[in-house]
């Protein structure tokens, strides 16, 4: 397997694409569709001996374009076959009503988050529709527990939701044991924006600990993420990944204490303060992700748009000895 360092110029952080070639040509993630990315994963497959057209098969970790940009492009080249997840599928394919569906359900959350309409301008600008995301592939489905063979390395396919509704780790064995792509569920660096990185994800929060919890059970022996850098130690980032989000729900509490009832776009300002580009939709949506699941688990009541500390929180914060809200339950 070898790994392809892309740039992204549409939205930040170096992109990663994968390589295997053995019985068959199989890339994993494209990056994104701008240029200078086509330019860069040519030069790599062409130190390879390889082209756009040697390509049999695209795995794609989740629907976001910096991840498939380039799979209609290399598609049309040569007839390679992209898989994708069934949950994200219709976007990826640029269905004009998964789409619009997908613009539909932002503006209610925007309504919801009570997020100044200058702000949705800039997003509705931003998120324009699926040409957003360069030419669009055919794709075929595949569901958890699917196994791809690529001669002697089986390929298999693990969700987990969260980052994204169709989000999926890739498996696979290695000289040093079990090994893991694992797309935008492990970061080196940044952790995975939930909540606003794919609306359509029901419980962002809880569905992606639960990933997290999966990769420290799993203890992989490396993981190579979407962006960035490889992962010695994926059991450690996964469960440094888990106690920022317990961090960030006790400020989302905090800030309840001291502001007293807040909507969502008011709670983001405290945890982000002023937000530009694609983050309009990550910080409120984070924030949401968070006062969602300190609802359900009845540690913040909503009235309306805003939502306030329940009933005996207060004291349960200020008996607490340090900044960390456990989200274990």
């Amino acid at each position: 397997m070898d790994r392809l360092p892309l740039s992204n110029s549409a939205f930040e952080g170096d992109n990663n694409a994968y390589l295997f070639d053995t019985t068959e040509t199989v890339l994993v993630d494209t990056g994104d569709w701008m240029e200078t990315t086509r330019e860069q994963l040519e030069r790599h497959l062409a130190e390879r001996g390889l082209a756009f057209e040697d390509i049999d098969r695209i795995i794609l970790t989740h629907w976001h374009p910096d991840h498939t940009g380039l799979a209609g492009e290399i598609q049309a080249a040569g007839g390679a076959t992209v898989h994708v997840h069934a949950d994200d599928a219709r976007l990826v394919e640029g269905d004009e009503t998964a789409w619009a569906e997908m613009h539909d359900r932002q503006e209610r959350y925007f309504e919801a988050w009570a997020m100044p309409e200058e702000k949705r301008a800039v997003l509705r600008e931003i998120m324009a529709g699926p040409e957003i995301g360069g030419r669009a592939p055919d794709v075929e489905t595949f569901e958890d527990g699917d196994v791809f063979s690529i001669g002697d390395v089986d390929l298999e396919i693990a969700h987990t939701s969260g980052h994204a509704d169709g989000l999926c780790l890739v498996e696979f064995d290695s000289e040093r044991g079990r090994e893991v792509l694992s797309g935008d569920t492990l970061l080196p660096v940044y952790t995975p924006n939930v909540g606003g990185a794919d609306i359509r994800v029901d419980r962002p929060l809880v569905k992606y600990l639960d990933a997290l919890h999966g990769i420290v059970a799993a203890d992989y022996a490396r993981a190579w993420p979407g962006h960035r850098d490889p992962i010695d130690d994926p059991a450690g980032r996964a469960s440094e990944i888990v106690h920022h989000h317990e961090e960030r729900a006790w400020r989302v509490l905090d800030t309840l204490r001291r502001l007293g009832p807040c909507t969502v776009w008011e709670v983001s300002a405290e945890l982000f303060g002023e937000l530009d580009g694609i983050h309009i939709l990550h910080g409120p949506g984070e924030a949401y992700a968070h006062l969602d699941h300190l609802q359900r688990e009845g540690a913040v009541v909503a009235d309306g748009t805003t939502y306030r500390l329940a009933e005996g929180v207060a004291d349960e914060l200020a008996s607490l000895s340090g900044e960390h809200w456990d989200l274990s339950a």
